[in-house]
């Protein structure tokens, strides 16, 4: 029996690759890529963390996507699995956002969320 094959754990939309492409592009010091995960905090529970990354760590799950590389802790994989990451312009801002079918709440000022990890033999990714 073939095994099944497994999921990205996250994607990005064309504008946030743009984006991160943009950003990597104007920096003065090698980076490989971002470094997206998840931790404890904020009046929710958890909030979404970025960062470069100059190297991947041997245990971090490496997600290639429209030519940006995306570099997951492992702690942080059932959280963000199924995460789309976007980039939206609005009048007076502009950011990243994650659309994350794990998080069942976010907190008023939109800065941390609660997200339950998921179930990976229940997944289904969207098509």
């Amino acid at each position: 029996m073939a095994a099944r094959p497994r999921p990205k754990v996250m994607t990005l939309t064309d504008r946030a690759a743009d984006r991160v492409r943009s950003i990597i592009a104007r920096s003065e010091t090698p980076i490989l890529g971002l470094r997206v995960g998840v931790k404890t905090g904020g009046c929710a529970g958890m909030e979404y963390i970025m960062d470069y990354a100059a190297e991947a760590a041997p245990t971090d799950e490496v997600v290639e996507d429209k030519g940006v590389t995306v570099l997951i802790d492992p702690k942080a994989i059932l959280y963000l699995l199924g995460t789309e990451m976007d980039f939206v312009t609005e009048k007076m801002s502009q950011r990243f956002v994650f659309n994350n079918p794990n998080q069942t709440s976010a907190c008023g000022c939109g800065e941390s969320v609660a997200i339950t990890p998921a179930v990976p033999e229940t997944y289904q990714p969207a098509t």
